[in-house]
Parts: structure tokens; sequence; C-alpha cells
């Protein structure tokens, strides 16, 4: 008899993962790097200037710790999928209306979660930098909050630009690992199985994954952000 557990496995959000993948397929996916929505207001160009200090403050302090900088990446980008759902959810009860996007966004938070899962098994954080996750969760949850009780849009628009800037981050990541100055080592199992990856399964292959999806969710944003435009 299944248990509860493996009879509500975690989601995955492309439709690539469905089935076993392999490298090659992997390396096929377009995920458009580069692409980016120019700014048309001040909600955007607000939305552009606080990714772009965070990444200026990632790359200070992390510069090319490609691995810990995804770590709190993750931490941080678990957070806007969880905050819009419940937000949208407790509305559409209060107004007795159904809302498609609590589902999108729900499964974007857990989807986030995952990637954090991973990389967790690969670096294997210090407890300092795990009181660093946890710090830096508590504040951006707050903020982030905040923002969306203020302006759906410009939060929707906001995680589509850290989005962009992720994809940045994984690309280089993945150079690196090409190149062997990140070690291309095996990818951990908990990976293989949400991913569908193959058995020799590596770093890189995970890399390309999580990049795929932090794709989906750039496009999703942008794309719910758009949707709000004249609403707000």
């Amino acid at each position: 008899m299944q248990s509860v557990r493996e009879m509500h496995p975690a989601q995955v959000v492309r439709p690539e993962f469905l089935q076993k993948i392999t490298h090659n397929e992997l390396e096929s996916v377009d995920v458009e790097v580069g692409k980016h929505l120019p700014q048309k207001d001040f909600s955007d160009i607000f939305a552009w200037r606080t990714v772009k200090g965070l990444r200026m403050i990632a790359d200070v302090v992390f510069y090319r710790r490609y691995v810990h900088r995804a770590i709190v990446l993750e931490t941080v980008a678990a957070i806007p999928g969880m905050v819009g759902g419940v937000i949208r959810h407790l509305k559409s009860l209060r107004n007795m209306k159904d809302d498609s996007n609590i589902r999108i966004l729900l499964a974007e938070a857990e989807n986030e979660r995952m990637h954090l899962m991973t990389w967790m098994e690969v670096a294997k954080p210090l407890l300092i930098e795990r009181l660093i996750v946890m710090g830096l969760q508590g504040v951006f949850f707050n903020a982030y909050l905040l923002l969306y009780l203020i302006s759906k849009r410009t939060a929707h628009r906001l995680v589509g630009y850290l989005e962009e800037e992720a994809i940045i981050s994984y690309t280089e990541m993945v150079k690196e690992i090409e190149a062997g100055i990140i070690p291309n080592v095996p990818a951990p199992e908990i990976a293989k199985k949400y991913w569908n990856l193959p058995s020799n399964a590596t770093l890189l292959d995970v890399t390309l994954a999580i990049r795929a999806d932090e794709a989906t969710h750039r496009d999703t944003n942008h794309e719910i952000a758009n949707e709000l435009d004249g609403i707000e």
C-alpha cells in the first residue's frame, strides 16, 4: 500500500520532466538566455532596480561561489509563490470566485523549495550559512508580503526580473562546470527522482534542469504582471 507521501509526490513545472530525460535533451531546452522585459513605468523600474541591487550584493558576497549563491537565491525564490498563492487563495474564498493562478503560484513555491533541497544536498552548508538563510528568509518574506499587498503587479514583475538574473547566474555556473572549474559531481538522488534524470546524471544536468524551471517562472510572473496592467 502506498504511503500518503508516495500518493502526493512533488510536482514538476515543465512537461519535459514528466518522463525520463537525457543530457542531450536537457541541453536542447531553449530557456532564452538573456531574455529581458523592458521597463515601461515606475512600477517596472522599481522592481528592476530592486533586483539589480540584490544582484550587486550577491556578487560582492558570493562572487563566483555559485552553489552557495544558489542556496540563498532559492531561499528567496521559494517565498513569492507561497505568498501570492495564499493571498489569492483567501481572496478567492472571500469572493467565491476561482483564480487559476493559485495553483500556478503554489506549484512555483514547491518547485523552488525542491531547488533549495537539491542544493542543500550538494553544498552541505555550515551552521553560520544556515543562520544567514533563516534571517534572510524572515526579512524577504515580510518585505514581499507587504509589496504584494500594495501592488501585486509590481511584486510579480520583481519575481520576473529576479528569475532573469537567476538564469544568468545558472548559465555562468553551467559554463564553469563545463570548463572543469566546478567539479561535475554526481547528482543527488533527490534531484534524479524529482526531474526524472538518468541514473548517471551529474551536477551539470541538475543545473540545466533548474535553469529550465527558472525560465518557466520568469515567463509566468511577467505574464501575470502583464495581466494586471490597468487593473491596479
